[in-house]
Order: C-alpha cells, then sequence, then structure tokens
C-alpha cells in the first residue's frame, strides 16, 4: 500500500458491494461527498526555506488529552462489516499509534469491551471519546452518558447535524436498509432488546445545556457549519466544535468543509479547539487544515478501508501512513510543528476562479 487509495481500492476487493457502497456513499447526488476531496486540489501549499527547523514534533494535547500527532478517528458505524473484529481492531490500532479515537455510538462492539481494547500495554494506549446521537428519550440518554463516563471516555461527541436521517440512494438501490444477521448497534442494547437510533427535529441548544448539566465530560459538537453556530456553541458551554458535514451523508449540496472552516475559527477566535474531518486523504491535507486554523483534523472513511483491506495492521498501516506523509509535508513547508503553520502557507482560488472550475 502506497496511498489512502490503495488501501480503497483493497476493501472494494474484498468488500461485499452493498458494504462498499454503504461506507462509500453519500446523500442524493453526493455533490458535497465529491466536493470534501475536491477542494483540497484547489489549495495550493507555499513553503518556507531555510528555516532550520528541523524533524517535525506532532505530538499535541487537545482538551486535556495527549496525542502523538493531530490526526484522531472520527467515528463511524458499523466495523465489524469491514472485519470480524471490528471496533476492537481499530481500537488497538489507535492503541498502537497513541492517538484519539472518537467510538460511535453505532458501534457493533459495546463501548466498554472498545475501552478494553483501548487500553494497551505498557503505559502506551488510546483516548477515547463517544459519540453520541441525543435521543428523544433523555432517561436513555443519559444511561448512555454514565456508561462511557464509568468506561473511562474523556469526552462526549454530540453530533448536531442530523434532525433527520439523509437520504442515501446507493443503499435503496441495494436494498441494505439493515445490518445483516448477527449483527448489532450494541451499545443500543436494553434488557436484551437492541434499539434503533431515534432522529428528531425537536432537539435545540436547550438540549446541549441539559446535557452539560447532567455531566462533567467534555462536549464537543460535531456537524458546526455555520459560524452563527460556533458562537452559539461557545455560548452554551460546548468545550470544542467539529467542522463537519457528515461526510457528504446527509445534506447534500454542503460546501466542503475545508471551504467553511476558515469562517467557523474566525468565530471561534481561539476561545475552544476547532476540528474538521471530511475529505482527508494525504498529510498534505492535514498541512493544509492545520493552516487555515484547525487543531486537529479526522479520518473517517480510511479507517473503514483500512480495516477491511488488513484488520488491526491495516489501520496501523494506514494511520502510519498519514503520519509520515504529515511529517514529510511539515518538513518540506519549513516547519518543526504544526503550531508553526500559518495562513500564509497556503493558497486559496478565488471566488471566480471556483466558478469557472465549476461550470467547465
Amino acid at each position: 500500500m502506497l496511498s489512502l487509495r490503495d488501501f480503497e481500492l483493497e476493501a472494494q476487493k474484498r468488500l461485499d458491494p452493498a458494504i462498499y457502497d454503504y461506507f462509500v456513499g453519500g446523500a442524493d447526488d453526493e455533490v458535497t461527498l465529491r466536493a470534501n476531496e475536491a477542494a483540497f486540489a484547489r489549495i495550493g501549499l507555499v513553503p518556507r526555506v531555510l528555516r532550520g527547523s528541523g524533524e517535525p514534533e506532532l505530538g499535541l494535547t487537545l482538551l486535556g488529552c495527549r496525542a502523538s500527532m493531530p490526526i484522531v478517528i472520527a467515528p463511524t458505524a458499523f466495523h465489524r462489516l469491514a472485519h470480524p473484529d471490528g471496533e476492537r481492531a481499530t481500537a488497538r490500532a489507535a492503541s498502537s499509534a497513541g492517538t484519539i479515537m472518537i467510538v460511535s455510538m453505532a458501534s457493533t462492539v459495546p463501548l466498554e469491551e472498545v475501552a478494553i481494547e483501548a487500553r494497551g500495554t505498557a503505559g502506551t494506549g488510546a483516548t477515547l471519546w463517544f459519540q453520541l446521537y441525543l435521543q428523544p428519550d433523555l432517561r436513555f440518554t443519559e444511561s448512555m452518558v454514565r456508561r462511557a463516563e464509568a468506561a473511562g471516555y474523556k469526552a462526549l461527541v454530540v453530533t448536531v447535524d442530523s434532525p433527520v436521517f439523509g437520504r442515501r440512494e446507493r443503499d435503496l438501490r441495494n436494498g441494505f436498509l439493515d445490518l445483516p444477521p448477527g449483527l448489532h448497534c450494541e451499545n443500543l442494547r436494553e434488557a436484551g432488546e437492541v434499539r434503533e437510533i431515534v432522529f428528531s427535529s425537536q432537539f435545540s441548544w436547550d438540549h446541549v445545556r441539559w446535557l452539560r448539566g447532567v455531566t462533567s465530560l467534555t462536549i464537543v459538537l460535531k456537524g458546526i457549519l455555520h459560524p452563527a453556530d460556533a458562537e452559539l456553541a461557545v455560548k452554551h458551554g460546548a468545550d470544542a466544535v467539529i467542522v463537519s458535514n457528515h461526510g457528504g451523508r446527509q445534506l447534500d449540496t454542503v460546501p466542503a468543509t475545508i471551504d467553511l472552516l476558515p469562517a467557523i475559527v474566525e468565530a471561534i477566535d481561539r476561545r475552544v479547539p476547532v476540528l474538521m474531518d471530511g475529505g482527508i486523504r494525504r498529510g498534505t491535507d492535514v498541512v493544509k487544515a492545520l493552516a487555515l486554523g484547525a487543531n486537529a483534523v479526522a479520518v473517517g472513511r480510511p479507517v473503514l478501508w483500512a480495516l477491511a483491506a488488513g484488520g488491526e495492521d491495516g489501520v496501523k498501516q494506514m494511520l502510519g501512513m498519514l503520519r509520515s506523509e504529515l511529517t514529510r509535508a511539515l518538513a518540506l513547508c519549513g516547519c518543526g510543528s504544526p503550531r508553526d503553520l500559518s495562513h500564509d502557507f497556503v493558497q486559496l482560488r478565488n471566488t471566480e476562479e471556483r466558478c469557472l472550475s465549476l461550470s467547465s
């Protein structure tokens, strides 16, 4: 494997076509899905030279959690569709890499078992954050929070971009409407029965305030795209935000996250950390996001491709590949760490050039 794209090609060979489509697909015409990756190609890097920066140091502290690099594992559902070990394998790989794993509420392995695998040995281990869809049954939501607290998770990542479920035509064409026999959303098991995740348009900022009142865990809001919502997130006690369009799987034609990132960074004004996901496929993509103000990035689909291609070892290799690419890109930019990056390391096309590109 020489690139993250190689992992995708290998995964496509190994996965049932319907499962592959589930992982890679987006909403409606998949405009946003394509835009997330394409937007990075429109951004150029402008390196500095002769800066004596030395070997880049990638480590950072994010919301009190130490990570070996500014690349974390985004929450993605149903890892056992990609490999029998599922989230267990992903957690072990995250532990080896010393990075943060955001565990999906829709995990096919209970959050407690993922935590056991993430602890590692000899002082190593992955930090775990838990992704949460607020449920109309607040009693059940609180029970999920308590489980995450008891298992040692350090943050709650609340997905806020899903008042309803996005329409994904690949899944409809394939008839992929439920998990295969034997696989379940194990975190939703209660009294022997497995609940369904309920989406609701009734949720409001009042529910973020409610959550802040029932837990001392760090709260991260995932799915912030508008600067006004970034302001409201800080006002309502969010400890960080993730600029995310759900990988193009919810509202189609939303702009690429890297294009929306600078306005969110400006609105936040360093009051809380800003992360982003969507379309990260190279170390140079990470550099561009960090230069535009992100504190870290999250990768989702590449984790699933690597898991399908090689299980735990595949995910380890993929994370190591991204780390190496980021280290090389920083060195070529004349930076000794991500903290040396700034807006003047990137060159953005102007609006007129973008319009010409889209119309051609």
